[in-house]
């Protein structure tokens, strides 16, 4: 009996992993195992040889259940510091950074304007993006026979038989809110308006979907000198440089009159825009003096009141200022494309930098 508990009790010892453990366990005592066979040969002893026996193999058994709890019990721990010495974590490490939401280009650029045009006094104005066709067009001296007014220029709104109420369209512009806000506040005003604009245009410099932001400045004496002075220090603020030349060429628009594209100073090195210095010039924006008929159509009287106005699209001044040569790649495309052209602002935004000029 000695004998075979130190067989036993060594093989248990002896165990590496609990597969080695396993299998000593059912050697000795699985319903073939030795210590088994040896409890069911009790069967076949006299009363007084069993009375001897018996107790010792009892005892034999629950020393090895014992031994073999402690070594599984021993296994464990051992496994439990192995990974505890190859998996440590040093708590005192900060947090990982995570991933934040990020500022679109677009309106980080509608905020970075509005807030160079609060610093010139001016507040900001909204209206509804489905318009009358009235406020769209009639009020801003467009006429019927305007092109604009063409279907395949502008989304009419649709409408049902017998549905009789003033034409709609998704505003082309965003001049309909000046005329709210002539209608609202009347004069004097100043205000610019941006928002989201529609017409039916797509290629690599239009989308049917774009950005304007349009200025509206009334008061008894204002003139283009004026204008001149707003532009060039939106112009300085936005494109963060000291100076800037800007060239006034006549055009026309139906809402303003005299009406003026306004062209800036420029050059390009290496494909990349220098705003201020340079032989070249680039257009950026339309304005104009508001044409009478605009303002009676705001209810002011143009007798007494005269102002100026200008519009530009946000998405075309953010690629001139960031480099991105396709206006789709502000709607189709992912951070990672918009890095590549060097919009630092995704990561660190730069909002109101430099409006103290």
């Amino acid at each position: 009996m000695d004998d075979l508990r130190e067989k036993w009790l060594a093989a248990v010892a002896g165990a590496g992993d609990e597969s080695a453990l396993e299998s000593v366990r059912v050697a000795a005592l699985g319903k073939k195992g030795e210590i088994s066979a040896r409890m069911r040969e009790l069967g076949r002893m006299t009363p007084e040889e069993r009375k001897e026996a018996g107790p010792r193999l009892n005892a034999l058994k629950d020393e090895i259940n014992a031994a073999i709890a402690a070594k599984k019990a021993a296994l464990a721990d051992a496994a439990l510091e192995e990974r505890l010495r190859t998996e440590w974590l040093d708590v005192t490490l900060p947090a990982r950074p995570a991933h934040r939401g990020t500022v679109h280009p677009i309106a980080q650029v509608t905020e970075e304007v509005t807030a160079i045009f609060a610093d010139l006094g001016f507040s900001v104005a909204e209206g509804p993006q489905v318009e009358s066709d009235w406020h769209n067009f009639d009020a801003l001296n467009i006429p019927g026979h305007h092109p604009a007014r063409a279907e395949m220029d502008t989304f009419y709104m649709a409408r049902g038989a017998g549905d009789t109420r003033p034409p709609h369209v998704l505003r082309t512009h965003t001049s309909p809110v000046q005329i709210r806000s002539m209608e609202a506040a009347g004069a004097p005003l100043r205000v610019i308006c941006p928002g989201r604009v529609y017409r039916a245009d797509y290629d690599q410099t239009h989308t049917p979907m774009f950005h304007q932001v349009e200025g509206l400045a009334i008061d008894r004496d204002i003139s283009m000198a004026n204008l001149k002075w707003v532009l060039e220090e939106f112009v300085k603020a936005f494109f963060e440089v000291a100076e800037v030349e800007l060239r006034f060429r006549a055009s026309h628009f139906p809402f303003t009159e005299p009406s003026a594209e306004v062209d800036i100073r420029c050059s390009w090195q290496g494909g990349t825009l220098k705003v201020g210095e340079g032989d070249d010039w680039l257009e950026i924006l339309g304005s104009g003096m508001v044409h009478p008929k605009v303002l009676m159509a705001g209810n002011i009287d143009p007798a007494a009141w005269q102002g100026f106005a200008f519009g530009m699209g946000i998405d075309r001044i953010a690629m001139l200022k960031y480099g991105i040569p396709d206006l789709r790649a502000f709607f189709e495309s992912d951070l990672r494309w918009l890095r590549h052209y060097g919009f630092a602002a995704l990561d660190v935004p730069t909002l109101h930098r430099g409006l103290s000029r």
